[in-house]
């Protein structure tokens, strides 16, 4: 089993007037002094209010937090200088998408160009965990496996409630909008690396996408890089959740391995049954169990996370991650950022404030509670 399994966080975040509460481009000096900041780790996204940071790669978790914090810092440090903060959240509590600008850059004017009005109402924010995995064959015998887990990691991540200025009723109101892309969703299963590369090859060989960089499936292997690339779930508002999460991925993708190494591996399920779970993630979050395939029942996730850590233990200590998966556990128990989005709104109305921007304002200070 190969000994270290470096990972890397890749966030998006929404820019906000600090008055207004409203959605602000990002000043060219902005994203320069950020570049300047952070060689390579800090980029413009899709839209001209979004921002993309990402850290270098990381055995531990703890010196991932540190890369992290200093990004997270060096935004908002950045944005406050023209009154501006940073909100990691999936979708912004009131903003309307008609009125967004993308960014003007050739790969973004060209996907413009590729998806047309579908890639107007791409006013969302994902965050993605990337697990380097150094054999391809492995990484395509991972993928089938590791996607019976994506809708936990949805479903402990859920930050998106709130579409227009109205409650959707979903936890992940990001998931629906971004599925209406192509090549998106679960990713299909492989025989082996041969033929994912020779079924991904179609398209490029046809000029349908230029690269694998155009399929965004909920987890896929990174073109560029040696890992896995788990991208189904919201960003996080806090910085903590968000490492809990990647620690995650990090102690599954470890245990997947360790299985392997005996011989054992993780029972295949299909899509269709996994997809069922994707989407109780996406509308209730933690708020209404998932399906226990094995066991045929719809368990409540503090019990699900607590078999969870039970099977990831050896792995979470190996990896020197127990407090953050027991940070998992939290949040299965008392909700996550789509709870308390919620239960902010409803405070405010109660008291005749606006809810939107009291939503906003809760989301900017949780940016900056870790920091």
């Amino acid at each position: 089993m190969q000994q270290e399994f470096t990972l890397g966080i890749e966030e998006e975040y929404l820019l906000v007037d600090r008055d207004s509460l409203e959605l602000a481009e990002a000043p060219a000096a902005l994203m320069e002094a950020c570049q300047a900041d952070f060689e390579g780790q800090v980029s413009p996204e899709f839209l001209q209010c979004q921002i993309e940071v990402g850290t270098r790669p990381h055995v531990t978790i703890s010196s991932a937090r540190e890369d992290l914090k200093r990004l997270r810092s060096c935004v908002s440090k950045r944005a406050a200088e023209h009154n501006l903060a940073p909100i990691a959240v999936s979708c912004h509590p009131f903003a309307d998408w008609k009125k967004q600008q993308h960014t003007r850059k050739d790969r973004y004017d060209a996907l413009q160009h590729a998806l047309g009005g579908v890639a107007r109402r791409m006013l969302i924010c994902g965050m993605h965990v990337h697990i380097g995995v150094a054999d391809s064959a492995l990484r395509a015998d991972l993928i089938p496996q590791l996607s019976y887990f994506l809708p936990h990691l949805l479903a402990l991540s859920t930050s998106s409630p709130y579409w227009n200025g109205e409650d959707t009723g979903l936890s992940s109101y990001r998931l629906t909008v971004f599925d209406n892309l192509p090549r998106t969703g679960l990713p299909p299963i492989f025989s082996g690396w041969s033929e994912y590369e020779r079924t991904t090859g179609v398209l490029v060989e046809l000029g349908v996408i230029e690269d694998t960089t155009k399929i965004w499936w909920d987890l896929r292997p990174s073109h560029q890089y040696p890992t896995l690339e788990t991208r189904i779930m919201d960003v996080q508002p806090r910085m903590e959740h968000a490492l809990s999460l990647a620690a995650m991925v990090q102690a599954l993708t470890r245990m997947l391995c360790r299985l392997k190494d005996r011989n054992l591996r993780w029972r295949q399920y299909d899509r269709f049954l996994i997809g069922e779970n994707r989407w109780r993630a996406q509308r209730y979050g933690v708020g209404e169990g998932m399906i226990d395939f094995g066991d045929r029942s719809i368990k409540p996730m503090p019990e699900l996370m607590g078999e969870l850590m039970g099977l990831l233990a050896e792995d979470a200590e190996a990896l020197g991650t127990m407090t953050e998966l027991a940070m998992l556990q939290q949040i299965a128990q008392n909700g996550t950022s789509a709870t308390r989005q919620r239960r902010v709104h409803a405070e405010a109305a109660a008291k005749g404030d606006d809810p939107g921007k009291a939503v906003v304002q809760h989301l900017i200070d949780e940016f900056h509670q870790d920091l």
